[in-house]
């Protein structure tokens, strides 16, 4: 059974949910809820990651995308829904081990895709989050 998609959200032309700048876990989990077709239990489950390696984590939706971060100077990642894939971002990810494979026209970004029917690397992203949060993050 498919969730409801909350009527007022509007998806841009990648399917990405435009989602209001707000702080917080509730725009975040109206962002995920409101991601298309197999990218809402996609992002569910990286929500889930996030909190479960992060108790303490701070929330924001930003320019349509969750950040998280351990505070509002220190946002270590967020993701972000593409046509095809969901792009996960580390903000300081040149420093993680191993780096993320897909690279950024930003200084010290990377970028981890995944994509419909991807198997879902729990242990390397929980790594990755470990290794991002202690890190300084991007200040946005």
């Amino acid at each position: 059974m498919t969730e409801a998609k909350p009527a007022q959200v509007v998806l841009l032309s990648s399917g990405n949910p435009q989602i209001a700048k707000a702080y917080g876990d509730a725009p975040v989990q109206a962002y995920i809820a409101a991601m298309p077709g197999w990218k809402s239990p996609v992002g569910r489950r990286l929500d889930d990651l996030i909190v479960a390696r992060v108790p303490n984590v701070q929330k924001a939706v930003k320019w349509n995308t969750p950040l998280y971060g351990m505070g509002d100077s220190h946002w270590f990642m967020s993701f972000y829904c593409m046509t095809r894939y969901i792009q996960i971002t580390f903000f300081s990810g040149m420093a993680l081990d191993p780096v993320p494979p897909v690279s950024s026209k930003q200084q010290g970004v990377r970028y981890y895709h995944i994509h419909e029917g991807d198997a879902f690397d729990a242990d390397l992203l929980g790594a990755w989050i470990d290794q991002a949060r202690a890190l300084p993050g991007a200040k946005l």
